[in-house]
């Protein structure tokens, strides 16, 4: 009789474990929840992108989506930080030739627009210009959000010298940037890249009105 008590006994957590998981359905945290009690975070949704958060003009203080070059120039990382740095539209926009208003793009962060040449050439042509990086965007007549996904900044094996980082905004981000900047009649945006993300859910971040997530 006390064998079967013990017996008994022994087994009692593992029907304890049973019950709750068929009738309860309770799993235990990290089990099979990912994100037990905090939500999801920047991390766990957007791998390999980056952000940066334009200070001024006011109307663009928003933080903004980039997507690395995959396979050509540097990288936006902890050793490769701009503080209040200038975000400046090149001219001609697409950059695929001398870029005019050089001495605005040296040392600063060229904007460029997709379309005319690769990737590749005009990040080439914004280090020529003396950049230390570039943001390309979509045309401002012809974003469409939903082709972002199929956008990568690829090497056009051009066999082009490309040392400065390069990245693609996604969105209409771009069209948005260049347009108030175009109508405050300003010749840069003061930006701040890379901003850190990792931790930070979804929710409260300081994403543009016009997009979404």
């Amino acid at each position: 009789m006390l064998y079967e008590i013990l017996h008994i006994c022994n087994f009692l957590p593992l029907y304890s474990i049973l019950f709750s998981a068929i009738f309860l359905n309770v799993a235990s945290p990290g089990a099979n929840d990912l994100h037990f009690n905090d939500g999801a975070s920047t991390a766990d949704i957007i791998a390999g992108d980056v952000f940066f958060e334009i200070i001024d003009p006011p109307e663009l203080r928003y933080s903004y989506r980039i997507r690395p070059a995959k396979d050509f120039g540097g990288t936006f990382n902890e050793s490769i930080r701009f503080e209040k740095a200038r975000l400046v539209p090149t001219v001609p926009l697409h950059s695929c030739e001398e870029i005019i208003n050089h001495d605005q793009v040296f040392g600063n962060i060229a904007l460029s627009e997709r379309g005319e040449c690769s990737f590749v050439y005009k990040t080439a042509k914004a280090q020529q210009a003396g950049a230390r990086a570039i943001i390309i965007t979509e045309s401002v007549d012809k974003w469409d959000d939903s082709l972002d996904h199929l956008i990568e900044m690829v090497d056009d094996k051009m066999d082009l010298d490309v040392n400065i980082p390069a990245a693609f905004l996604l969105g209409r981000s771009g069209a948005t940037i260049l347009r108030t900047l175009k109508r405050l009649d300003r010749s840069y945006a003061t930006i701040n890249l890379p901003i850190n993300m990792t931790h930070r859910p979804i929710s409260k971040m300081n994403q543009p009105p016009w997009i979404s997530w």
